[in-house]
């Protein structure tokens, strides 16, 4: 071989080595481009909260040196679980990857005081009404009965009204049970016979509620037409229909303002509320979640308060606080005097003929001892 052929090589040998570093060098600028790019973009993405890649080894890494170092603290476990996230499952329902929710916690702790409200409130309110009936007395018409009686109610209403009542009671005694039995019933019968009663309460309160949904809407129909609020109302309500002094009657309709005020407040607004919190509950099928579970049931327990309150005045007087009330509502008729006294312009009404309410004729003659009818006061 020639020196001149050997020198060429030589050449051509360096030139490709210089070419191969460079290209090795290119290559070098080009993956730490690449990378810098990366961290970059990686750093950005967390100072913006968006997603970011993890080790999914590094929790079960975690949890394993925590076992060895801490055994059975399983605390980062619990924190994610209590989280209330949802995770991945099967189970296509709503909230199912969710398996400990935290508002759940907050609901059982507001729960025993709204227990301790509702409890003193009824409380409060029976108080008021003994003292009421031991101060006042039951309620009687001041002249002499006539024994000639008008229709008040119709057999309808008194049906409409006798189901919506019985239908609300029932609900009301096995919802009070349910609520404060645990604390008031359970130490005295207890366990077993409380949860007997439990159940029993459980259920009817559960089977009665479409009865009553029922009863609502047909009595909000029947006697909206004279719960409309008039002028004479607030004349009654500014005297308190009269019930604080003896020979006062104020104007009042087929239906006093106090009345109307039940009507349109626990009929119209408390009633709703309390079919539609329960319905929430009694169907859970309809895909509601955990979370609005417990605000109807915080909205129920609430609202029925209130309106166990509300009719509990109502039952005072129709029973044995105003002598005829109960009358009315299951004989269906009243005596003028009693009409003429406690609701005067329906009266009116009833004799000029603008107003249902026929007029029978005398019992026993006219005389109002013999009728045998309650109400006037000796």
């Amino acid at each position: 071989m020639s020196r001149a052929k050997v020198a060429r090589d030589r050449v051509r040998l360096r030139l490709d080595g210089g070419a191969q570093v460079k290209r090795t060098i290119r290559a070098l600028l080009v993956a730490l481009g690449f990378s810098a790019a990366v961290a970059v973009s990686q750093s950005a993405l967390a100072q913006s909260g968006g997603p970011q890649s993890a080790n999914i080894f590094d929790p079960a890494r975690e949890q394993v040196e925590r076992q060895a170092s801490q055994p059975l603290n399983n605390a980062p476990v619990w924190r994610a679980v209590n989280s209330g996230r949802e995770h991945t499952t099967n189970i296509p329902a709503r909230e199912a990857g969710v398996l400990i929710q935290s508002e759940g916690e907050q609901w059982r702790q507001l729960r025993p005081s709204l227990y301790s409200a509702g409890g003193a409130l009824l409380a409060a309110v029976i108080v008021l009404l003994i003292a009421f009936y031991l101060i006042r007395g039951p309620i009687r018409v001041e002249a002499p009965l006539t024994g000639r009686m008008i229709e008040r109610f119709s057999p309808v209403e008194r049906i409409a009204h006798w189901t919506m009542a019985i239908s609300f009671v029932v609900l009301g005694l096995t919802g009070l049970l349910l609520t404060f039995g645990k604390f008031l019933v359970l130490p005295v019968v207890g366990y077993t016979l409380f949860g007997w009663l439990a159940s029993v309460a459980k259920n009817l309160h559960n089977f009665v509620a479409p009865v009553f949904l029922v009863s609502i809407p047909v009595f909000i129909v029947i006697f909206v037409r004279d719960n409309l609020p008039k002028a004479y109302d607030f004349k009654w309500l500014a005297a308190f229909g009269g019930l604080f002094g003896r020979g006062s009657h104020p104007p009042s309709g087929r239906f006093n303002g106090g009345e109307k005020l039940l009507f349109w407040g626990l009929v119209c607004l408390l009633s709703i509320v309390l079919i539609v919190s329960g319905l929430v509950m009694l169907f859970p099928n309809f895909e509601q979640t955990r979370q609005q579970m417990q605000l109807a049931n915080t909205v129920h327990l609430i609202t029925a308060m209130l309106g166990i309150a509300m009719a509990l005045g109502h039952i005072y007087l129709g029973t044995i606080g105003q002598v005829g009330a109960y009358q009315a509502m299951r004989d269906g008729h009243v005596d003028e005097t009693w009409a003429k006294e406690h609701h005067p312009l329906w009266y009116d009404d009833v004799k000029s003929g603008r107003a249902r309410g026929a007029t029978s004729p005398d019992r026993a003659s006219g005389s109002p001892a013999a009728a045998g009818v309650p109400g006037h006061s000796d």
